[in-house]
């Protein structure tokens, strides 16, 4: 809502480290449960999940209750989606597939009110708290928070144009689809891969921007001590099929 604070965002532009879990299960129960598990933010997937916004509203307000920061990944970094997302109350986006700077400021101006940016103004949304702050949309972009995606090696090329960008407050790497463009499909762990990773992570720490990835339970740690800043390290879906399959056989 636009009256709150967005602990996520200054947590990772003060290097804090933020431990996180995703959320694709589409459900507002499955988001408070991660929330209230301690996780510092937990993450409302639209890209690959079968997510729609009237779901990802309710899933909202369900973390607003828990100590958890919500973000939410739109399933493109398009005009459209990004305002309606906004509007619905996230204060932090995640956009996915940001090739270059050119993308990474069509973002940025995507999420800003004019005159600096596009974003079409509503009076009356949730964001606003449904018209009751409506005097404070000034300070509104003091905590939107935005964070671009690169999964490619053409955006690990451009990795210092995108994090140029005013207004770009962190960047993530996708491993599965970065590993898929290095020639790994569906081998995220190859070391290659981790070479990848962890030079793409100094690099963006030297550029001044917090890196954030989605990685495994057992990689998260690893993450976290090669500087990665805001680290995703389960899934709502991972959960539940690791915990069903051991329970199933643990009584067999």
């Amino acid at each position: 809502m636009l009256s709150d604070r967005n602990r996520f965002k200054w947590a990772i532009k003060d290097m804090q480290p933020q431990i996180g879990a995703w959320s694709s299960l589409c459900s507002n129960i499955a988001a408070e449960i991660l929330g209230e598990a301690g996780f510092d933010w937990v993450l409302l997937d639209t890209e690959h999940a079968p997510n729609e916004l009237p779901g990802v509203v309710t899933q909202l307000q369900a973390l607003r209750a828990t100590p958890a920061s919500a973000v939410v990944r739109p399933a493109w970094n398009d005009p459209v989606l990004i305002k309606r997302y906004l509007d619905a109350g996230a204060q932090t986006l995640l956009l996915p597939f940001v090739q270059n700077a050119e993308e990474a400021k069509a973002a940025v101006e995507r999420a800003t009110y004019p005159p600096r940016g596009s974003r079409g103004l509503s009076l009356g949304s949730r964001a606003n708290g449904y018209g009751r702050f409506v005097s404070e949309l000034a300070d509104v972009q003091k905590e939107i928070c935005i964070i671009v995606q690169i999964e490619t090696r053409e955006a690990l090329a451009n990795l210092e144009a995108i994090a140029a960008v005013e207004g770009v407050d962190g960047i993530f790497i996708g491993p599965a689809d970065l590993s898929a463009d290095l020639g790994y499909l569906g081998n995220p762990g190859h070391p290659e891969v981790w070479t990848v990773l962890e030079t793409a992570a100094e690099r963006i720490r030297k550029l001044g921007k917090p890196p954030g990835i989605l990685i495994g339970p057992n990689d998260a740690k690893r993450c976290l001590d090669m500087g990665f800043v805001f680290v995703a390290g389960c899934t709502d879906i991972g959960l539940l099929t690791a915990g069903s399959k051991a329970l199933l056989a643990s009584m067999k």
